[in-house]
């Protein structure tokens, strides 16, 4: 079992499943030199079990930045959406890629998401941009 109370055969199911893609902003793990974060979506606190259907592969950052939040705030709006789950929703549904490797979101829980987690910061733009250039970012 791993520090975060996750055990190492489930880990390497979540992995599996999203591809080494973090599940929120779609950065590979490939070129990444820290190791993403095996992440409940539904914190632990909240209820949210140790179990499949509940976890989700994110970057350092992505996770960092969501940490135990549910909800974020829509900057179009000002409401508070719940936050993208990756296990309840598709993320083309909440989610663009624009012709400058931003992410956009379409729905409020993707605006929130999207203003939360900061997905569009200018380094993460970059790494998109190299990620894209070597066939790795969808």
């Amino acid at each position: 079992m791993s520090g975060d109370g996750v055990p190492a055969a489930l880990q390497r199911r979540v992995r599996r499943r999203a591809a080494d893609r973090c599940e929120y902003c779609r950065l590979s793990q490939v070129s990444q030199e820290a190791t993403f974060h095996v992440d409940h979506i539904q914190p632990r606190h909240a209820g949210g079990l140790t179990a499949l259907e509940n976890l989700a592969l994110a970057c350092v950052s992505c996770s960092l930045r969501k940490g135990a939040r549910t909800h974020g705030e829509d900057p179009t709006t000002g409401d508070h959406p719940s936050l993208f789950h990756p296990r309840w929703g598709r993320w083309e549904d909440h989610f663009d890629v624009t012709g400058e490797l931003s992410i956009a979101g379409k729905t409020p829980t993707g605006r929130a998401t999207v203003a939360l987690l900061r997905m569009n910061r200018p380094l993460v733009i970059e790494i998109r941009r190299e990620e894209a250039l070597r066939g790795r970012f969808p």
